[in-house]
């Protein structure tokens, strides 16, 4: 039988000012702001539950642009869930945008067929408020796969809820990243 997802887990969109759309959702509709960077903010209405059920991302060009959804993101129950879809994906030659950790989950970013921005994410376990976003082979045993994540949350771990990452830290995403991508 093959996987299939056990719930909405967040969207994405694409807002033109990033600080008002901030304020609206923080102090107009009362959610709490966990991940921020000079491009993007997550919120969540409950952090402790659940790590954002929006995302937000600076680049839409116009109020008139109807391409405004960032991506439309589910939950999986298990690692092998996830690496059930990307082998259907890959199967069906959906468009795959990425395969990454983000610490605190494992995100398979793919194209629907009509070129809708779709990610299936599982959760790794570990609660982690960095924006981060580092390529990941899923192929690999459970315990390497792990390892994987486990060295981005070292990294990204010392991010404080609703702050941006400090320089340091950022720069040590980056390595990562670039050093995760010259190895794929």
């Amino acid at each position: 039988m093959s996987a299939k997802v056990n719930g909405l887990g967040h969207i994405g969109f694409y807002v033109q000012d990033l600080e008002l759309m901030k304020d609206f959702y923080e102090n107009f509709i009362g959610m709490t702001l966990t991940k921020v960077s000079a491009g993007g903010a997550f919120f969540s209405a409950d952090p402790e539950a659940c790590d954002h059920e929006i995302a937000m991302m600076a680049g839409r060009t116009s109020l008139d642009d109807p391409h405004w959804i960032q991506q439309i993101s589910m939950r999986v129950d298990s690692l092998d869930d996830l690496r059930d879809f990307k082998r259907r994906i890959d199967e069906k030659g959906y468009t795959m945008d990425r395969l990454v950790t983000h610490a605190s989950a494992i995100g398979c970013y793919f194209r629907d067929p009509e070129n809708n921005p779709v990610e299936v994410f599982w959760l790794t376990g570990h609660t982690s408020w960095a924006q981060i976003s580092i390529p990941i082979d899923i192929e690999q045993s459970d315990e390497a796969v792990m390892a994987d994540v486990d060295r981005a949350f070292e990294i990204s771990r010392h991010v404080e809820l609703g702050k941006p990452a400090t320089p340091e830290t950022a720069d040590a995403i980056r390595a990562l990243r670039e050093e995760a991508l010259a190895t794929r």
